[in-house]
């Protein structure tokens, strides 16, 4: 495929919500996961980030959809790359393993222990003829009749029942439903309330803007990480601090990975935070985005109960608001 500087279409968002009901909607299972564009003409393929990162050098194994028999090139896909656990759930954190290496002496090893595949669920593109403007029931008619089934490729279903979507979300250890109304059009790189998700838990994306030495079993280790969001000025503000869920393989890989981002001086108003804490901190140029699970926001604007996810290495910091 001849090199492209961009992606060609960007990812629709969906926005958060409360489950819609009626027969103007269809229902989707949330994969957990990191989602691309994948753009596939007769000469290969090749995958985007959300945030327009070519990552194909990262998932060399899912580049053969040019082979697929049912889809007329050129063609444009939306998806979620996923990688599966011992019970069969997604699983994010194992996902983390393959995000940063495109080494091809380390993947030829990560793609036997840390195997993935894309869960495709709209395509904007097909023989060459644009499907923004057509309906998402047009648009899923059509991906279904694509038999996109191996391996490497498949199109999860949709379903008329919201509540039985989500029930099914919890049970196969999902994190949600996306409802999507049947008559709306794609719209390409905005976040839209025609794609509501529906979460059992809540999830929000932080950025990483610093951590306080752990102690005990984590003693000389990270202990906790600041994370902070952009306010509507576009001032970094901290909304909180996640140490639960950091396991000792991710407290490594973080240590490595925040070893060359930091800096003197916190990147928000060093006021708000305790003097002693400031004392012992080490403070990060806030470049990293972290994705933590909370049960809701305190009075002084903190997260309740963070819980570590992972690394978004597709996400730009700049686009985490409060």
């Amino acid at each position: 495929m001849s090199p492209s500087a961009a992606p060609p279409v960007l990812p629709m968002m969906a926005s958060l919500g409360t489950m819609p009901t009626g027969a103007d909607w269809a229902y989707e299972l949330k994969w957990d996961g990191i989602r691309v564009i994948a753009e596939v003409d007769a000469n290969g393929c090749r995958l985007w980030s959300r945030n327009s990162r070519d990552v194909s050098g990262g998932y060399p194994e899912l580049l053969g959809l040019t082979e697929a028999s049912g889809l007329q090139l050129p063609a444009v896909l939306d998806g979620e790359i996923v990688t599966l656990d011992e019970n069969g759930a997604p699983s994010f954190g194992l996902l983390q393993r393959r995000m940063h290496v495109r080494d091809p002496r380390q993947l030829k090893q990560l793609i036997l222990q840390v195997p993935v595949s894309v869960r495709v669920f709209d395509v904007l593109r097909l023989d060459g003829k644009s499907l923004l403007e057509a309906t998402y029931d047009d648009r899923r008619a059509l991906l279904e009749s694509l038999e996109l089934d191996d391996p490497f490729w498949e199109v999860p279903a949709a379903y008329h029942d919201g509540e039985e979507a989500l029930g099914l979300s919890a049970a196969n250890g999902l994190e949600g439903v996306v409802a999507k109304r049947r008559r709306s059009r794609y719209l390409a790189g905005r976040r839209s309330s025609d794609w509501i998700k529906v979460k059992p838990a809540q999830t929000r994306d932080v950025v990483l803007c610093g951590w306080h030495p752990g102690e005990g079993n984590r003693e000389g280790r990270i202990g906790s990480l600041y994370c902070g969001a952009y306010d509507d000025s576009g001032r970094l503000v901290l909304i909180g601090k996640v140490g639960s869920g950091l396991d000792f393989a991710m407290l490594d890989l973080l240590g490595a990975e925040l070893a060359g981002l930091e800096i003197d001086k916190p990147p928000f108003d060093a006021s708000t935070i305790p003097a002693g804490d400031r004392r012992a901190a080490h403070w990060l140029d806030p470049l990293l985005v972290a994705e933590v699970t909370y049960s809701g926001w305190a009075a002084d604007g903190r997260l309740r109960h963070p819980v570590w996810r992972g690394l978004r290495l597709d996400i730009n910091p700049e686009s985490v608001t409060h």
